[in-house]
């Protein structure tokens, strides 16, 4: 006896939606490797546009391989103008910018007296600077057609930090932040918001390609080397898969109602939790003085 196939309104409202949303424009930033890389490649296998940055539009466009919906493109993310001009660029050529995902990272290591004014700059202006910038350029084209989604890519340290990386979680902090207000800002404007706190995922994250440490060393902070030393031993293991990843990302992008803000990983849920419950134990164990600063009713 053959089954009966039943499709319903969600059903057809589903597949509606795939086919309208695999013309949508993807603007993509840190995209030659890692979760970037990975994000690209699956955007443009189920039919999605994308414009991508890289500091190499050359080496962007040899690993993704040629493909008529995939623009790469050149863009230096410690200049704003070229992030600016890369946003009218992918505009332009597509008609429209749909999506953006704010992917590119810079990580670095090491005792906050350590690090020098150049190290610390870097950092802020990759993660944090570049970052409002992408926004800032994005947001008058979807403010125009009255839609879009941006999804700010922190990290679990932007929430729960770890020692030895105090000023990448100063720029991850600032990013969640950021991301937090923005959305209560364009909302509005039919504009979607997320800030993504990836735990460890396999990439080169970790690999002394990828990370970046202090050149001063002092030796008094032994609990920071061994702290740094910890992670760098968990590179290529990794409970995070960059393809999934990339799945989640498409599937915010794609939902009419995305979180604010989405742990991702086993690892970022866990340290997330302890850090809730910390939290939690200490207003209640100094809620007696937090309440002293008030006026006298």
């Amino acid at each position: 006896m053959r089954k009966q196939l039943f499709i319903t309104w969600a059903d057809i409202c589903i597949m509606k939606s795939k086919m309208m949303n695999a013309n949508k424009v993807w603007y993509v930033t840190g995209a030659s490797k890692g979760l970037g890389l990975s994000l690209v490649k699956k955007l443009l296998a189920e039919g999605y546009r994308v414009a991508a940055t890289s500091r190499s539009a050359a080496q962007l466009q040899d690993v993704v391989g040629e493909h008529e919906d995939f623009l790469a493109l050149e863009v230096d993310l410690t200049d704003n103008d070229s992030i600016w001009e890369s946003v009218q660029k992918a505009h332009k050529h597509f008609g429209s910018i749909d999506v953006v995902v704010n992917n590119a990272g810079y990580g670095i290591g090491g005792a906050a007296e350590e690090l020098s004014d150049k190290e610390i700059k870097d950092c802020f202006d990759i993660n944090v600077f570049a970052t409002i910038n992408v926004v800032q350029h994005v947001l008058p084209f979807m403010r125009a057609q009255g839609s879009g989604s941006i999804i700010n890519i922190a990290s679990i340290a932007g929430f729960a930090a770890a020692m030895g990386w105090g000023m990448y979680a100063a720029t991850k902090f600032a990013v969640v932040g950021f991301t937090e207000v923005l959305a209560e800002e364009v909302r509005d404007f039919g504009i979607k918001v997320t800030v993504a706190e990836p735990g460890a995922f396999r990439t080169e994250f970790l690999s002394g390609a990828s990370l970046v440490v202090s050149k001063n060393k002092i030796d008094a902070y032994e609990s920071v080397r061994d702290s740094l030393a910890l992670y760098q031993k968990r590179d290529g293991v990794q409970a995070g898969d960059p393809n999934k990843a990339a799945e989640v990302f498409i599937a915010l992008a794609e939902n009419p109602n995305p979180p604010v803000r989405l742990f991702m990983g086993t690892d970022a849920y866990a340290r997330a939790n302890a850090k809730l419950e910390l939290i939690k134990g200490e207003l209640e164990q100094w809620k007696e003085l937090s309440f002293s600063t008030d006026f006298p009713a």
